[in-house]
């Protein structure tokens, strides 16, 4: 009898730490966050994306108020499509401007929104217009470089 009490008390413990280890899988992969209510789907259109990913938040103001669901590439226009799933709560109006950013230095890249001033809001399927890519940190630091020699190069003259 004692040894079957103790034999339940170590698979009450490890069932413990497999549901324990599940739940931190899932808050990695984000996807403990899923979202359940409704939402629509809207695309932006960006000349660099960086390193942004599928099932990265969208945020406006800091709440995060959509997922990321698909990325692709558009081979006409040379540029990616990143379809946002925005919860139906938050409406945004047709002039919103989505920009890539990053959480800290070098932290994750998520979609912000920042809501326009029109009237009529974005419907699912619509394309957001105005958009800003991801600053690329190499491309900052060779502009940079090459900024310091050129004027470097201006001095000497």
């Amino acid at each position: 009898m004692q040894r079957s009490t103790m034999d339940l008390w170590v698979g009450v413990f490890v069932a413990a730490g497999l549901a324990a280890m599940l739940f931190l899988a899932l808050k990695v992969g984000n996807l403990a966050s899923a979202n359940l209510s409704e939402s629509y789907l809207v695309k932006a259109r960006f000349d660099n994306i960086g390193g942004l990913k599928v099932r990265a938040p969208v945020k406006s103001a800091g709440v995060v108020v959509g997922r990321v669901q698909n990325i692709d590439f558009d081979a006409e226009r040379y540029q990616a499509v990143v379809a946002l799933e925005v919860d139906k709560r938050y409406q945004f109006p047709r002039d919103t401007f989505a920009t890539i950013l990053t959480s800290g230095l070098l932290g994750e890249q998520y979609v912000g929104l920042e809501a326009g001033g029109d009237t009529e809001v974005l419907k699912a399927g619509e394309d957001i217009k105005k958009t800003q890519s991801a600053v690329v940190l190499e491309k900052l630091i060779s502009q940079f470089m090459f900024n310091q020699a050129a004027s470097g190069e201006k001095k000497e003259k």
